[in-house]
């Protein structure tokens, strides 16, 4: 990038940062929201929930359905594909 080309789009620099910062949060909780780990150790601390009777049977089974679901999808979905 030249110097005159820089200069014009330095007013740009904070929406792109931004954007960046964005992307990242983003890239960050998709990794989350799709890692098997992380979905056993929800399922593990649901259990432990459960145990301690700190939710009831009924709150479990919701809640256990809805992240052995998520862990389905991780399975069956392909891998994203990060080519730019």
């Amino acid at each position: 990038m030249g110097l005159f080309t820089g200069l014009l789009l330095l007013p740009l620099a904070p929406v792109r940062g931004v954007i960046w910062v964005a992307e990242k949060v983003n890239e960050t909780a998709d990794r989350e929201l799709h890692d098997p780990g992380v979905i056993r150790a929800q399922l593990a601390a649901l259990n432990q929930e459960l145990e301690d009777g700190n939710v009831s049977l009924k709150e479990f089974e919701r809640e256990e359905e809805k992240l052995l679901d998520r862990l389905y999808a991780v399975r069956v979905r392909p891998a994203p594909n990060h080519r730019r």
